[in-house]
Parts: C-alpha cells; structure tokens; sequence
C-alpha cells in the first residue's frame, strides 16, 4: 500500500443485508465511558509488544479511516477531536459511520504529523506504524510521549515495530485493537460484543468457503514497473484465505511489499483483487493491467475477473469484514 467479476463488471458488491446488519451492531448510541476518578487512574495496555500506562483519552486524533473506524464502533465519537485523511482514503460519507465522521473535525487532508496533533491539544492519537507513525515524518509514539501525548498503534502494523515488534494474524490484530481500545477508554463490555460480532461474521463466511482447490489471487495495490501488493500481513489476505482463495504472495512474511511481474505471470491468477482508493481508482489500474505486456495475458485478466475492494476494506479496521463479506459472495460466483 502507497503510504502512505466476470462478464466485463467490476463489482464492489452490496452485501446489503450483512452490512446493515454490522450498521446495526457497530454503530449507534455512544458508549458509556467510566466516571472521572476512573478515567483520571492509569491502566496497562500493550501498545505492539510495549506494556504502556493510559489515561482514559479525551481529544483523540485518528489517522485514516480504520482508526476512526475503531474509535466509532466501540461508541467513542465523544472522545474523539478529529481526524486526518489522506488523499488515498474515500469519502468518509461513504462510511457506516458518515454520521459520526459529521460530528468531530477534519483536522488536515494530508498526512500525519507532530504539529498537527500539538495544535489540536491531542491527547491520544492512533495510527499505524510506517503509515501513520514514521520515524522520517519525525512523529512516532516515543516522540508524542516525551511531548506527554498518549499514542495507540495498529496491532497489524507491529510486526516491524522496532524493539517492540508483535505479530499476529491481521483479523486477530483488529480484534485485538478493539479489545485494547476497550480496555483503554474503560468499555470493555461494548468492546466484547463489537468483537465477537465481527468473530460470527468471519465465521460465517468461512463456512460457506468453497470446497477444493483455492482459487489463486493477486491484490494489485499499485506500480507498475514493479508491482506493489499485499504479503501475509495485512488485512486482504485474511481475506481472501477465508473466502476461499489463496493470496498468490501469502508466503512473503510481509506486509504491503514490492514484487516483480514475473512472479505474478508465474502464479497464473484467476483473480486480480482490485485496492482502489480515492486518488488511484480502480479503473485505471484495471486499464493498465489490460493493456500491459506483463499481464494482458493473465487467466485473470483474459476472463475479466476482477474484484474491487475499497480501501477501508483492506486496511486495519471493522470494514475489512465487510470486504470479506462481499469478496466472499464475489468467489462463490466463480464456482457455481
């Protein structure tokens, strides 16, 4: 990731009924945060493999759409001062939690960075790391907390953490995320149930994963002199492993990484699992793939089988079931 179907349709895919039904779960009245002698007391969170010390936060700052994401489904939109969202990300209107986006502030259209957060009188700030959080943009947990800012990281962006590094799976590290924030602003029981939502859903699909050989898939994020794509430790190939498919890189011990077109070629998709985001469109990366000598040829492309996923599908956050959701329908398509 920059950091930053057949017969000829490019289906995002409604799966009206599931996501109005995480609409129903997620969402809705704010959560109960503890009284104020409670959220003036310290608790320990692990933030990757760091034991940390938080106080309950008032004016958070949430970098892209899978921290806001976060902070609304466990009730929290009185706790959050605003967010920022790169060009990348879509429309927060196009959000399950539009509403909640219109009642905090838009703080900056660009990337994150310490004086935005300053500024804001932040006292807690989420992201992941390498995304959001980045040693050359001079804004990193250590640094916030030596400006006595509290931070929260991405469990799925841990696994190159320096000194502190965790890994785990990317569903187990959103699910993880939620039960940290949980514990963090003191709704851990709203934070159970979001949880074990989203767990029946995942579960749900994996039971009507089709038999037999995955399907191969190559989520193609962007480049193309070399191609940028997903390894095994991000969210789109949680996703396309509990679909049914098989991420054609899912033995790179990574998470968003370069590869070479000959790679690709090699591995003979049948899928191209489109990432589209708001200032690189789905359509022009199909265009490219279409037309260039490195792919023009593959099974994928001569059959059309292209399946969009929206860019807060396929970055740490509660859309991500969504996305399962409708790539989940999207494969089951391919067999019948």
């Amino acid at each position: 990731m920059r950091m930053n179907r057949s017969s000829g349709a490019v289906p995002r895919g409604t799966a009206l009924g599931s996501a109005l039904a995480a609409v129903l779960l997620l969402s809705g009245c704010g959560a109960e945060v503890g009284t104020d002698a409670e959220a003036s007391e310290k608790v320990t969170v692990k933030r990757c493999g760091e034991p940390v010390e938080y106080t309950t936060p008032k004016r958070a700052v949430a970098y892209e759409g899978g921290s806001a994401d976060k902070l609304f489904s466990l009730g929290l939109t009185e706790h959050v001062h605003g967010y920022v969202m790169p060009p990348a990300n879509p429309p927060v209107s196009e959000s399950p939690w539009a509403s909640e986006y219109a009642k905090v502030k838009m703080l900056s259209d660009d990337l994150l960075n310490k004086e935005l957060v300053v500024e804001a009188k932040s006292d807690f700030v989420v992201a992941g790391w390498n995304s959001g959080f980045k040693d050359e943009r001079g804004i990193t947990p250590e640094i916030l907390d030596q400006l006595g800012i509290q931070s929260f990281l991405h469990t799925e962006s841990c696994f190159n953490y320096p000194e502190y590094p965790e890994k785990v799976t990317p569903f187990e590290g959103l699910y993880t995320d939620l039960d940290r924030l949980g514990t963090i602003f003191r709704v851990e029981d709203r934070a159970d149930k979001v949880v074990a939502g989203l767990k029946h859903r995942v579960e749900a699909v994996a039971e009507q994963a089709p038999q037999g050989d995955p399907v191969p898939v190559f989520l193609y994020d962007s480049g193309t002199d070399q191609p940028f794509t997903a390894g095994n430790q991000v969210p789109p190939n949680d996703i396309i492993r509990t679909a049914g498919g098989r991420n054609i890189f899912d033995g790179l011990d990574q998470r968003w990484t370069q590869v070479n077109w000959e790679a690709v070629a090699e591995a003979e998709p049948e899928v191209i699992m489109i990432l589209d985001y708001g200032d690189l469109p789905a359509r022009k990366k199909i265009d490219f793939l279409r037309k260039s000598p490195h792919t023009r040829e593959l099974p994928a492309v001569k059959k059309n089988n292209f399946f969009v996923l929206d860019y807060n599908e396929g970055i740490s956050g509660p859309r991500n079931i969504d996305g399962l959701e409708k790539f989940s329908k999207y494969v089951r398509t391919l067999r019948s």
